[in-house]
């Protein structure tokens, strides 16, 4: 009789056990302070637990991260998971001043997630501006990005705030189907090589009702960037919205499709630029690069394509860039030019650009360089409509 009741005591707390394991995720929700999380302290293990439990759930899940400050160090959320995860950052997340490598947070080889919820991620990237040497030094010190999606499909991003990157604020590499929206990333001007959204061999990006200051280019397509949106954005300090640079390297695959409309740049070292390099060691193609109902507010070089592209004079400018540009329009481009180059096309001379549109273009400087004006070379646009300055004078 004794022993009978042992072992129906002993089921008993096995069925509790089993039930109160399983109780936190039979509903879906995972919040970090039932790990243990708690305000000003480091919770990178307890993120890599929520995380693994979340990716493992059979049933979509939430992963929250309450209206607090915390500190967190590199961490991967790594698929793939068993159903769709909306991770909830509501509160402050602090990276550490000294940390390196390629990424502080990475999401690899997921589908279906959403990052929302308000919060601020913030790289506290002051420290690593003052000492970036990278563009002289090949043997500096890996400085990381602060959010990185790679291999991420049918996901978006919304309502987040990246803040003091120490490199990239958000690199997104062989995504599918990606979208941020309501994103704000903040940094000085002076932030080094702080890129708001770098993409690279990603299939439909949309970017869209997001604001974007920092001290490089607030968006850049890399090679193999298709389908990319970029709407009701505005970008400004930063080195405005950029294609390329292209051409460095001997494999890259073609830029096409992008779609810049309804934006705002403000006080930015460039507009909209298609940089090349020259001497480039293999062919490539830019295609089908459009920009509609652009404002300007004192943008140093509005419009910009740029072939000879060679910062720090790492190339020969007397080699033509390999690189195809085609397919590109400009339409109601509108606002002020801290620059009396205005409008600046110099395309290579062995591959010249192709079907180049310009319609609408009224931009004005006030400076001391004179009247504004175009240059051109290797391009024979088709103009319509206003054209301040005059396009491409023969």
């Amino acid at each position: 009789m004794g022993m009978n009741m042992k072992s129906i005591t002993l089921s008993f707390v096995l069925l509790l056990y089993v039930s109160i394991g399983t109780a936190q995720s039979s509903d879906g929700v995972f919040d970090v302070t039932t790990y243990g999380a708690k305000p000003n302290a480091d919770i990178t293990q307890i993120l890599e637990k929520a995380w693994k439990d979340a990716c493992a759930s059979p049933i979509q899940s939430k992963l929250i991260i309450p209206k607090e400050t915390y500190t967190l160090g590199v961490i991967t959320m790594l698929g793939p998971c068993k159903s769709p995860i909306d991770i909830v950052v509501q509160g402050t997340i602090m990276a550490p001043v000294d940390i390196t490598g390629d990424g502080w947070i990475q999401f690899r080889y997921v589908d279906k997630i959403s990052l929302t919820g308000g919060g601020v991620f913030d790289g506290q990237g002051q420290k690593a501006w003052a000492s970036n040497d990278c563009h002289k030094n090949p043997k500096c010190a890996r400085i990381p990005m602060s959010l990185k999606f790679s291999f991420v499909k049918d996901s978006i991003v919304r309502d987040i705030t990246s803040k003091d990157s120490k490199n990239f604020h958000v690199n997104i590499l062989g995504c599918k189907n990606l979208t941020f929206d309501h994103v704000t990333i903040n940094a000085p001007g002076n932030s080094i090589n702080s890129d708001g959204i770098h993409m690279g061999r990603c299939d439909g990006v949309n970017i869209i009702n997001s604001v974007i200051g920092t001290g490089d280019d607030c968006i850049s397509l890399g090679d193999g960037s298709r389908q990319v949106t970029v709407t009701n954005v505005t970008c400004g300090p930063g080195h405005g919205i950029s294609v390329g640079s292209l051409g460095q390297y001997l494999v890259e695959e073609p830029v096409a499709g992008l779609y810049v409309k309804n934006c705002k740049l403000i006080g930015t070292t460039n507009g909209l630029r298609i940089k090349t390099w020259p001497a480039s060691p293999a062919t490539g193609s830019v295609t089908d690069m459009h920009y509609e109902d652009i404002t300007l507010v004192d943008v140093q070089n509005p419009i910009i394509v740029d072939q000879e592209y060679c910062p720090y004079n790492k190339c020969n400018r007397k080699i033509p860039s390999k690189i195809k540009i085609s397919k590109v329009s400009f339409k109601n481009i509108r606002g002020s030019s801290g620059t009396a180059v205005a409008v600046k096309l110099l395309c290579s001379a062995d591959y010249p650009c192709e079907d180049v549109q310009l319609s609408d273009i009224d931009i004005t400087y006030t400076g001391r360089e004179g009247p504004v004006v175009s240059e051109c070379s290797n391009v024979k646009p088709v103009v319509t409509g206003i054209q301040k300055p005059l396009i491409c004078p023969s």
